[in-house]
This record gives structure tokens, C-alpha cells and sequence, in this order.
């Protein structure tokens, strides 16, 4: 693996996230977004991440300095491509939205740039036909907060090349997460498949009325030892992910799912609190409730 420079296409949560570590180990960082004021809200995670980084990852003000110098913004593609060595997308979880990224991204890349989808659910054959380079594409997903959370899942397709599989493998313990290889595709890999179902029960539970984000939340952590519960875990994530894979499924006609997709929407998004990075999702930021002393109680 030889990768020096990396592009992350999407400065949300997760992608801004991706691009901090990258730049935290080394790496010369592009984040490509759609607008400026994409990026302004990059930037200002940048800057907060200097601080975490500082208290979670014992960092210096040195090196949280240079990690910040290591990272570079493009509204345009093809500029912010340019020198890369490796692409991870990080774009919202919408297929005609990623259909339409990656046919642009395979015309305007280097031809040695290898592709990485960082989706959640979406499997990289569903997007391989459209990159114009399939056997340099396959999925590089991580867990939120990932400085903290460090897996690096990396799963191929049928005609992903094994060097690049396992070049991915490679640069996932190269910025310091824990590689989790995934040889055969599986719709959220391990950590979703165990964790998308749990999230949806939650949310099923909370819009039938069956009982409150707190109560929920209190009785997964008391029966199971977890840190938090899934609604603490849906606003750490951030409700724009949760509220596209709902979305997605009602649209698929899942009734249900189109019903939180809709609470979501109405209930958190439209009203801007879309969790934990925003001041405000289920729980009030920074002090929620789940972690004051009295919570299981």
C-alpha cells in the first residue's frame, strides 16, 4: 500500500471524521463537497475534533496543528482528485445520488485511484458498474466517532482485485483502526447487521407509543451493560442516516418505516436537531441525560 494522498467526498459527520484521522496519521487529506457551506460546517468539525483529539487521543497542540494543516477543501471534483491515491465516499445514503457521483468521479479521477463507499447499508456491486473501474472499487465502512470506535470494515465485490482489498485492509491499520476484513458482501456488514436492527426496534418501540426514548434507552443499558442505548446512539450517529435508511424502505414499501422516517423529519430534522454534534437530537448537548449519575436509576 502506497497511498499518500486521500479524498473524502462528503464533510458530514462521518466523512469529516474520516478525513481528521487520516490527517491525524499522516496522510494529506481533500474533502470534497457540494457547497462552501458544506465545507464551512467541515471546518468548524475540524476544529472541534482538534480538541477531542487532544482530550480522547492524548494529542499535542502540535500535532492536532499539523493534522489540521494536512487537510485541504474543493467544491470541485475534479480538483479535489486530482493526486489521489484512494477516494472514500462519504456522500448521503440516497442510490440515485451515488449513481450519479460515481459516474462523474470515474471520469474525472486519476487512473490509479482506487474508490472506498463508506455506506452504511448499500453494497459496493449496487455502485460498480458506474465507477468505470469496478475492480478498484469495494466498501470501506467505519463505526461513528471512530477515534474511539476504531474498526475499519473493508468489503470487496465479485470483481474487486485482491490487491486493492487488501491495500484497503492495509491503510485501515495504517490510521489506526482495527482492519475487519469482509470477504463476501453482506448489507451492513457485521457492525450494522447487528446494530441497524436494534435502532429500527427502538424507533418502531417510541412511534407505536410503546414507551419513551429514555425508558427505552434505560432498559438496553441495564440488560445489556452497553454505554449508551439506541437513541443516545441514533443522535451520536447523527438523524440523517437513520432517517434515509427509513426512508428508503418506506419508499420500498415498508409502512412502518415510512412512519419514522416521517417522525424523523418532522419531529428532529425540519426543527434542526438532528443529534449530538447539533446541540440537540433525543438527548440536549453537552450534558444529556443519559450520562447524568441518577439516569438507571
Amino acid at each position: 500500500m502506497d497511498y499518500k494522498h486521500i479524498t473524502i467526498a462528503g464533510g458530514g459527520v462521518l466523512g469529516s471524521q474520516i478525513a481528521f484521522q487520516s490527517a491525524f496519521f499522516g496522510f494529506e487529506v481533500t474533502v470534497y463537497d457540494i457547497t462552501e457551506e458544506a465545507l464551512e460546517e467541515a471546518d468548524k468539525r475540524f476544529k472541534t475534533y482538534k480538541g477531542i483529539y487532544q482530550k480522547d487521543m492524548k494529542a499535542t497542540n502540535e500535532q492536532v496543528d499539523n493534522t489540521y494543516k494536512r487537510i485541504s477543501m474543493s467544491t470541485d471534483l475534479a480538483e479535489a482528485v486530482k493526486n489521489a491515491d484512494l477516494v472514500v465516499e462519504a456522500i448521503p445514503e440516497v442510490v440515485s445520488i451515488k449513481e450519479e457521483f460515481y459516474t462523474h468521479l470515474g471520469k474525472v479521477a486519476p487512473e490509479k485511484t482506487v474508490f472506498a463507499s463508506n455506506s452504511s447499508t448499500f453494497l459496493p456491486s449496487q455502485f460498480a458498474e458506474f465507477t468505470g473501474r469496478p475492480e478498484k472499487f469495494l466498501a470501506l465502512h467505519f463505526a461513528n466517532e471512530i477515534w474511539r470506535n476504531n474498526i475499519g470494515e473493508v468489503m470487496k465485490h465479485e470483481g474487486t482485485d485482491e490487491v486493492h482489498f487488501n491495500d484497503l485492509l492495509e491503510f485501515a491499520g495504517a490510521i489506526g483502526m482495527v482492519p475487519i476484513p469482509i470477504y463476501k458482501e453482506q448489507p451492513g456488514y457485521i457492525l450494522n447487521s447487528l446494530l441497524v436492527p436494534l435502532l429500527s426496534a427502538a424507533q418502531s418501540l417510541l412511534i407505536k407509543g410503546v414507551s419513551d426514548p429514555e425508558t427505552i434507552d434505560k432498559t438496553w443499558v441495564i440488560s445489556t451493560g452497553a454505554p449508551v442505548g439506541p437513541f443516545a446512539f441514533l443522535d451520536i450517529i447523527g438523524l440523517h442516516t437513520p432517517y434515509n435508511l427509513q426512508k428508503a424502505k418506506g419508499d420500498a414499501g415498508d409502512e412502518e418505516a415510512a412512519k419514522i422516517a416521517e417522525y424523523l423529519k418532522t419531529e428532529f430534522i425540519d426543527k434542526g436537531h438532528t443529534g449530538k454534534l447539533a446541540g440537540k437530537g433525543f438527548y440536549e448537548y453537552p450534558n444529556p441525560r443519559y450520562l447524568e449519575k441518577d439516569f438507571l436509576k
